[in-house]
């Protein structure tokens, strides 16, 4: 039997419509839902987040897998089922054809949900922060698939940077060598996820809407494919970077001593910062995602005007 792409697909009605009618659509991971934060953190930060696309005039699409399909427009019965299971696949590109294959309920990665997204049409995706390369890569090769992703799909992800857990220069190198543009939205310096700057000087700083629209347009226009855009957490939900760096170093020491590694570093390691910083880093957390779905709302909009 042939199989093909639509066999996969599950797209809701409203993301079909925009989609034909070439409305602006702002997709969403599910990752953040199943695996990244708390119940019930998680079920409400993923409909502010949906209801903040919307207040932009834009059309959330969180994505998802379930029963074999690739669901393009959860419903809010199917996110608050991954935010309360207790299996859930964390699929990224590799995953993807098993999850497919075996039916299983699946979260989209940031990479899972470029993918996703760009099969069905969709260009913008607002996440937390980009997965990178970890401390320690030059001898345990933990590079995120993220990053390879952004290298070959065409879609704009719009992010608070990386996490400060990782290695950010060599996060920046590896984007570099991949060819992936890295633009500051009102920012200068590339944002640490909690933190608003790292530091570390970006190539290209954009300040109006119509400039992310237009540097988007030329990507695609070419035949490049993705593209980051990072906006600082807001100065009011900001980690101070200091505690925040001696306590991701006792976490990495912790994740060594237990053998904590691969796909199941991250969680813990943001697991481990959200207990010392008595949920702060919690709080913060669901700030900044809430600020990268309304710009990407905002920069969708620009490019579909």
């Amino acid at each position: 039997m042939h199989t093909t792409l639509s066999d996969y697909l599950a797209i809701s009605p409203d993301i079909q419509a925009a989609l034909s009618a070439r409305l602006p659509i702002v997709a969403l991971e599910s990752t953040v839902i199943a695996h990244g934060l708390p119940y019930p953190a998680n079920l409400e930060i993923a409909r502010a987040m949906e209801a903040a696309i919307r207040a932009e005039g834009a059309i959330p699409a969180t994505i998802g897998l379930r029963d074999g399909k690739i669901v393009i427009g959860l419903s809010s019965d199917e996110i608050e089922q991954l935010a309360t299971a207790k299996q859930v696949l964390k699929v990224s590109r590799r995953d993807l054809a098993v999850a497919l294959a075996t039916r299983q309920l699946g979260a989209t990665t940031v990479a899972g949900t470029m993918l996703c997204a760009s099969l069905a049409g969709i260009r913008f995706f607002a996440t937390g922060g980009i997965g990178g390369v970890h401390r320690g890569a030059t001898t345990s090769m933990d590079i995120s698939a993220d990053l390879t992703e952004l290298s070959r799909t065409p879609v704009l992800v719009v992010c608070a940077g990386a996490k400060s857990i990782l290695d950010l220069g060599l996060t920046l190198e590896y984007l570099e060598t991949q060819g992936v543009p890295v633009l500051g939205w009102q920012t200068d310096t590339f944002p640490a996820f909690y933190v608003r700057s790292s530091g570390h000087p970006l190539r290209q700083r954009v300040d109006e809407l119509e400039s992310v629209a237009a540097i988007a347009r030329a990507q695609w226009a070419c035949g490049l494919h993705g593209l980051v855009v990072t906006c600082p957490i807001p100065e009011k939900h900001a980690l101070d970077p200091a505690p925040l760096e001696q306590t991701t170093r006792e976490a990495l020491r912790l994740a060594g001593e237990q053998g904590i590694r691969g796909s199941a570093l991250t969680p813990f390691l943001l697991s481990h910062v959200a207990h010392v910083t008595a949920g702060e880093s919690v709080e913060a957390n669901k700030a900044l995602l809430l600020n990268n779905a309304r710009w990407a709302a905002r920069f969708a909009g620009a490019y579909y005007s």
